[in-house]
């Protein structure tokens, strides 16, 4: 049995070994086949992003977005966490609002309770510093050149001052200054203190037909008025959309147009010019660069007094004149009673610092521990006290208060300081919309 067995191990072993043999003799000794069609030539991928990245696309745009404040502003910093000034503030709020369509559109938890305004986002989108992606919606999508042309929105823009009842369309270059507009615009300012409207957008019409009806009086009960005056009672700061589109103000007695540049011009044609010195491009700056204006269809040669500058009549003439009417509005609102807008010399903390001879800056000067601690400082008789809550006041400060003046405005004067607001804020002096700043400051100071 051990000889048999072994014997057919041997024999096995010895056939296994041939068949190696064999098959290693296949392998090695076979032609080899056919060669197969060639697969198609793979992208490459730096060619690809050569298209844009290159010195005079990208790169020339982000160095030139250094010079623009939506790059190195601080209010990305100081707004994140806020789902109310995110949409403007922060990047991904406002790719949130205008991916939603979120209304600007008021409205009441219950038949009672007060109005609320639902131009908002959820904590979790608010954050982010404004960049490329805030307003190029479709960059890195085809890696082709359309990816930057694609903008976030060009839509139009709600008017969040009014609740929603007013539109802007800019149509000018396809309607790309709406994208502009859905944070340049003025913000709504709201009843605080009458039933009726509490938290709601003010009655801007009621306002204008009523010049003589009391605004606010802190002598009466607060039932009978329509909003508390603080410091930081106005519009906000982007009032230029509204002056643009020739809407938004309180609109005493008639007469209001528009100038040409609200028609056929866009806000990139000239703040987005060819660059000179750090104005143009993607600083967004238009201050000191004409190059927007001279174009074959605008400002040039033989066109009125010729191509645009700084020392060009038609450029001076109209800021001169528009800082003329600052000044005589906000004087005849003082003879009037009221001296009550605040005064900054300080061109790092005031914007339209040189904009008219007190240098106003829009804001009101009533006492207030927080942010006018120090106001009023160059009023004797005017009208200056905070009417709203004392409770958290150090003792000093309300001795302070109570030493100060009340307050008594007609509709005629807070429409007409809404109206100085938004003439002074939209800071070209008049260039954005001469015609319609003219009316709205020749009106408001015939009706005081």
């Amino acid at each position: 049995m051990r000889r048999n067995f072994l014997q057919m191990f041997f024999k096995g072993a010895m056939i296994i070994s041939a068949a190696s043999i064999i098959f290693a003799g296949c392998a090695k000794d076979g032609n080899d086949g056919l060669a197969g069609p060639a697969g198609p030539a793979g992208k490459d991928a730096s060619e690809t992003c050569k298209l844009c990245h290159n010195p005079s696309v990208v790169d020339s745009v982000a160095t030139q977005f250094q010079l623009s404040k939506h790059e190195f502003g601080l209010a990305a910093e100081e707004e994140a966490g806020s789902t109310t000034c995110g949409p403007c503030h922060l990047q991904e709020a406002f790719k949130y609002v205008c991916k939603n369509n979120t209304t600007a559109v008021f409205y009441q938890d219950s038949a009672t309770g007060p109005w609320k305004n639902p131009y908002a986002v959820p904590t979790y989108a608010a954050y982010g510093k404004l960049g490329c992606f805030t307003c190029h919606s479709s960059l890195h999508t085809t890696y082709g050149y359309s990816d930057i042309t694609s903008l976030t929105t060009v839509a139009p823009v709600q008017m969040t001052m009014w609740g929603g009842e007013k539109t802007i369309n800019l149509t000018a270059d396809g309607g790309q200054s709406n994208l502009c507009v859905k944070c340049h615009q003025p913000r709504p300012l709201t009843s605080t203190t009458t039933s009726a409207r509490k938290g709601k957008y003010l009655d801007y019409p009621a306002i204008a037909a009523n010049p003589t009806a009391v605004f606010y009086d802190s002598t009466t009960g607060v039932t009978t008025n329509v909003n508390v005056p603080g410091y930081r009672t106005h519009i906000h700061y982007g009032a230029v959309g509204g002056v643009v589109a020739g809407m938004g103000a309180v609109e005493f007695g008639t007469g209001y147009a528009n100038s040409t540049h609200t028609a056929t011009a866009s806000c990139q044609d000239c703040h987005m010019a060819p660059m000179t010195g750090a104005a143009g491009g993607h600083s967004f700056k238009a201050k000191g660069n004409f190059n927007g204006c001279n174009n074959a269809n605008c400002h040039k040669t033989g066109v009125s007094s010729g191509l645009m500058s700084a020392t060009n009549s038609d450029f001076t003439a109209v800021r001169t004149e528009i800082k003329g009417l600052l000044n005589t509005l906000a004087g005849k609102l003082k003879s009037s009673g009221i001296d009550i807008m605040n005064r900054n010399p300080d061109a790092t903390t005031n914007l339209w610092a040189g904009l008219t001879t007190n240098n106003y800056d829009g804001y009101l000067n009533v006492y207030d521990p927080i942010n006018n601690p120090n106001g009023p400082t160059y009023n004797t008789g005017g009208q200056f006290k905070n009417m709203g809550s004392t409770s958290s006041w150090t003792a000093a400060q309300k001795a302070i208060n109570n030493a100060a003046p009340k307050i008594y405005l007609t509709n005629a004067q807070m429409g007409a300081i809404i109206n100085f607001q938004f003439c002074l804020r939209e800071y070209s002096l008049g260039i954005h919309n001469y015609k319609y700043v003219k009316a709205l400051l020749n009106n408001s100071i015939a009706v005081l």
